[in-house]
């Protein structure tokens, strides 16, 4: 048997994937989590846990969660969620998800992907593994680290100011890499770097 946990705030949604995933004769859902914290303390019981990316309420999402259960190995986790920007999709993947799957996917294919996962497997959906393999073919951006961090501080509202001493660097540095960035996203303001970072899933907040 193979033993799941089903981490999802909406409890429609695990619902309907107990009843999904009990008809199948060697699944048994050992255990329901309505927030990251909840699927972290009960990830112990099971061998695959299906995890959301995102719980109301705030506190550990489901990022955090896959790092904190993966870090265990004890339990696999597929990311089941309906966010499919390249930001969310690298981020649990490094985290240590063994899969990620959209909640569009059919009940057929999220058996076989949970059976595949279990057996060691990396298991994506079609939708995620042909943004990987554009992503790998044709990078959204060539920034580096620190534009990145410059540009998710920016992402916030700060001023230049406000980066410079968060980074501990000169207004003239921070003036500098925005430049680098505009160049490289093909902007040439600061809300549309952050527009167009937002829109091809470089940054999320």
């Amino acid at each position: 048997m193979i033993r799941l946990l089903i981490a999802d705030d909406h409890p429609v949604v695990r619902a309907g994937l107990r009843s999904v995933l009990e008809a199948e004769s060697d699944f048994d859902v050992v255990a329901e989590a309505a927030t990251g914290a909840e699927a972290i303390e009960r990830a112990g019981h099971a061998d695959v846990v299906l995890m959301d990316l995102q719980f109301a309420g705030g506190g550990t999402q489901g990022v955090e969660a896959t790092a904190a259960i993966t870090a265990r190995g004890t339990a696999t986790v597929v990311v089941l969620t309906t966010y499919d920007n390249d930001a969310d999709i690298v981020a649990a993947v490094e985290a240590g998800a063994s899969g990620y799957l959209l909640k569009d996917t059919s009940p057929a294919h999220l058996v076989s992907a949970i059976r595949a996962a279990h057996r060691g497997e990396q298991v994506m959906g079609p939708t995620v593994t042909r943004r990987l393999v554009a992503r790998v073919r044709q990078p959204t951006t060539g920034l580096s680290e620190r534009e990145l961090e410059v540009l998710e501080i920016v992402a916030r509202g700060q001023s230049n100011r406000d980066v410079a001493k968060e980074l501990f660097l000169s207004e003239a540095t921070v003036k500098s890499h925005l430049s680098h960035i505009y160049g490289k996203l093909g902007v040439t303001s600061r809300t549309a770097a952050v527009a167009e970072a937002r829109r091809s899933g470089i940054i999320r907040n």
